[in-house]
C-alpha cells in the first residue's frame, strides 16, 4: 500500500513540475527579459500605434511584431536601422564561420602586371609557303621519296612529267644557241655579225622565258644550254626549303593546267595563332612579347605579337592574335597546340578572388558583409577575369568587406531563406511600408508604377495608391525615424503631427519638414493582443485617418471621419 502511494505520490510531483515549468516559460515568453531587459509589450515595425502583450506578425504588413522593453530600447526589425533586411541573408555566429570555412576579405581598387596564360596553335607562315600549280596540260611519269609531312631542300626533284608543249621551245632554244656558236667561231667578226649575236642574246632570254613559264626549272634549263639536247620528263623542283603540306601527284597520273601539284612552307618561322576571350585582346598591343612552350616539354620560344589587328573566329567566337615565332630546329609545327604567356598591364579596377563569385549562370552573387556574421547577397556584374580574379564592373565598391571563402555553403542557406520568405524572383523593396516584395507576382498582381524611368513595386494596393498620390516623397520609413519623438506630447497645434512620423523631404527640397495635423484619436486606443499564431483577439476602438497631406489612411480599422476644420481637434487648444 505504501509503495502503491508512493508512485502516485512521484507522479503527481512530476505532473505539478511539468505545469509549474510550463507557465514559467509562457510567463517569461511574453514578458521576459532579452539579456536582462523586461519587455513591456510588443509594436508593429511599420506602424508604431499598433502594440500587442505577445510576439506575432503584424496583420498589416507581415512584419514580425518587435518587442519594447522597460529601459525605453527596442530592437530593430531586421537591421542595424530598422529597416527589413534583403532576403536571403544570413547570420552565423563566429563558431559557425569557422566551421564552414568562410573567410572574410575587403574590396580594393588595385591595377598591376599579370601574365595572361592563354592557348595558341601553329600555323605556316604565309609569306614562306611555296604553292606548286601546273601550267599546262601533262602526265606524270615519276615521282620522287619525298611525301606529306617530308623535309625537303631548295632544288630537289619531286617529280617529272611530260608535256608535249615543251618540245617546240626546247627546240627553239637548241636552234637559237647553234646559231650563236656559228657567229662567235669567225676570227674577225664584222660589225653585222657582232650585231647578230646581241640578237641571238635576246632571244635566248625569251627562250629561257617561255620554258620558266611552261614550267621548267633554272637548273634543267641551264642543264640544255650545257648539252644541246632534249629533255622528254620535266623535272619538278622544289622552290624552297621547307616542309611538304601536301602532295596530289601519283605515277601516270594526267593532270590539267591550273592543278595544284605541291604546297610546301618553309618553317623555321611560323606563325602562332593566339585565341583572346571577351576584352582580353584590349591588353595586348603589337610589338607585345610573348613567351611560348609545347606542353609536356622543356623548350620555350619567343615570340612577337604582329601588326596585323586580330581576326574573329566564328567557330569558336574568339578573337585570334597573330604572333611571329622564330622555331629552330623546325620543332613547332603547323597545328601544334602550345602554351602562351602574354604579360598585359591592367589599370587600376575593382576586382574580387573568383571563388568569392557565385555565379549560376543567370546572375552573380557575391555575400557582403553588413555587420559582424550578418552575410547578405548582392547581385554584381563583372568583365574580365585575370589570374584567379574577377573584375567586376558594377554593384561594389572599394573598402565593403566580402566572404571570400564558404561561399557554397552561404549561398544554400541564403537560397532556403529567401524561399521561405516566399520570393522565388528577383526581390524588390516596397518604396512606402520598405518590405520586399516578390518582383514576380508583383508584376502579376499590377502592383507596379513607373516614376522617373524607374519601376517600384508594392505589397499591396495601399500602397501603390499611396505613392502614386505624391512619388517624390515616398520613401522607406525605418524604426528609428517612426519612434522618434513618440514620447514627447504635442501642444503646438500649428505642427502638429502624428508622434515620430516625419517627412523625409518637401517640395523645396528642405529634409525633416513635419507632417500635416493629424487628427486624435476620438477615445483612448486599447491595446490589441495577438494570439500565438498572431490572430486579433479583439478590435482596435475607431479612430481618425492616419493621413499624410493628401495620402489615404493605411490602417484597415473602423476609422472615424476626420474632424472639420472650423471645429479644431480634439484634444487640442485653439489659440
Amino acid at each position: 500500500m505504501s509503495r502503491r502511494l508512493l508512485i502516485v505520490s512521484t507522479l503527481f510531483l512530476m505532473v505539478c513540475s511539468f505545469l509549474v515549468g510550463t507557465w514559467i516559460s509562457h510567463r517569461s515568453g511574453g514578458q521576459g527579459t532579452s539579456e536582462g531587459r523586461k519587455v513591456l509589450h510588443y509594436v508593429d515595425p511599420m506602424h508604431p500605434s499598433y502594440t500587442s502583450d505577445k510576439p506575432g506578425i503584424a496583420p498589416d504588413c507581415g512584419m514580425p511584431l518587435v518587442p519594447v522593453y522597460a529601459d525605453g530600447s527596442q530592437e530593430s526589425a531586421g537591421s542595424d536601422n530598422g529597416a527589413a533586411m534583403p532576403p536571403g541573408t544570413v547570420q552565423l555566429s563566429p563558431d559557425q564561420q569557422q566551421l564552414i570555412g568562410v573567410k572574410i576579405g575587403q574590396v580594393e581598387m588595385a591595377g598591376g602586371s599579370q601574365n595572361l596564360r592563354l592557348q595558341g596553335r601553329v600555323a605556316p607562315d604565309e609569306l614562306r609557303t611555296y604553292v606548286i600549280n601546273a601550267t599546262i596540260d601533262g602526265w606524270i611519269t615519276g615521282i620522287g621519296n619525298n611525301t606529306t609531312g617530308s623535309i625537303v631542300r631548295k632544288n630537289e626533284i619531286l617529280g617529272t612529267f611530260y608535256s608535249p608543249e615543251f618540245l617546240s621551245a626546247e627546240q627553239a632554244l637548241i636552234y637559237a644557241l647553234g646559231s650563236m656558236d656559228r657567229s662567235m667561231n669567225s676570227a674577225d667578226p664584222t660589225q653585222a655579225q657582232k650585231g647578230q649575236v646581241q640578237q641571238f642574246n635576246v632571244n635566248l632570254m625569251q627562250y629561257r622565258d617561255s620554258l620558266r613559264n611552261l614550267g621548267m626549272g633554272d637548273v634543267q634549263i641551264a642543264d640544255i644550254i650545257r648539252t644541246r639536247k632534249y629533255n622528254e620528263n620535266i623535272n619538278i623542283a622544289s622552290p624552297g626549303a621547307g616542309l611538304v603540306l601536301s602532295r596530289n601527284i601519283s605515277a601516270g597520273q594526267r593532270f590539267e593546267r591550273g592543278r595544284e601539284l605541291y604546297r610546301i612552307t618553309d618553317i623555321s618561322r611560323v606563325w602562332v595563332y593566339v585565341d583572346t576571350y571577351g576584352s582580353e585582346v584590349d591588353h595586348v598591343k603589337p610589338g607585345t612579347k610573348v613567351r611560348i612552350s609545347i606542353p609536356n616539354r622543356a623548350q620555350v620560344f619567343n615570340g612577337v605579337v604582329s601588326k596585323v589587328p586580330p581576326t574573329f573566329d566564328p567557330a569558336t567566337r574568339t578573337l585570334r592574335i597573330r604572333v611571329e615565332v622564330d622555331n629552330p630546329g623546325n620543332i613547332l609545327r603547323p597545328d601544334m597546340f602550345v602554351d602562351c604567356e602574354l604579360p598585359v598591364k591592367l589599370p587600376s579596377m575593382i576586382s574580387v578572388p573568383t571563388e568569392a563569385l557565385v555565379d549560376s549562370g543567370l546572375k552573380k552573387v557575391v555575400f557582403i558583409e553588413k555587420k559582424t556574421g550578418v552575410f547578405e547577397p548582392r547581385e554584381i556584374e563583372t568583365g574580365a577575369s585575370y589570374g584567379g580574379r574577377v573584375e567586376v564592373t558594377s554593384g561594389l565598391k572599394a573598402g565593403e568587406r566580402i566572404a571570400i571563402s564558404g561561399t557554397f555553403l552561404l549561398d544554400s542557406e541564403s537560397r532556403m531563406k529567401t524561399t521561405a520568405a516566399g520570393i522565388t524572383s528577383t526581390p524588390q523593396l516596397d518604396p512606402v511600408c520598405g518590405m520586399y516584395v516578390d518582383e514576380a507576382r508583383a508584376q502579376a498582381a499590377g502592383l507596379t508604377a513607373e516614376s522617373g524611368g524607374k519601376t517600384y513595386y508594392f505589397c499591396s494596393a495601399e500602397d501603390k495608391k499611396s505613392f502614386l498620390k505624391n512619388p517624390a516623397v515616398k520613401k522607406p520609413m525605418t524604426m528609428p525615424a517612426m519612434q522618434q519623438g513618440a514620447k514627447k506630447p504635442v501642444t503646438d497645434h500649428k505642427n502638429h503631427t502624428m508622434p515620430g512620423m516625419t517627412m523625409p523631404n518637401s517640395d523645396d527640397g528642405k529634409a525633416g519638414k513635419k507632417m500635416p495635423a493629424m487628427a486624435a484619436p476620438a477615445t483612448a486606443p486599447a491595446k490589441m493582443t495577438l494570439d500565438a499564431q498572431g490572430a486579433s483577439k479583439a478590435a482596435m476602438p475607431a479612430m481618425s485617418p492616419m493621413q499624410t497631406g493628401d495620402e489615404p489612411a493605411v490602417r484597415k480599422a473602423p476609422m472615424s471621419p476626420p474632424a472639420a476644420p472650423s471645429a479644431g481637434m480634439p484634444g487640442m487648444k485653439h489659440d
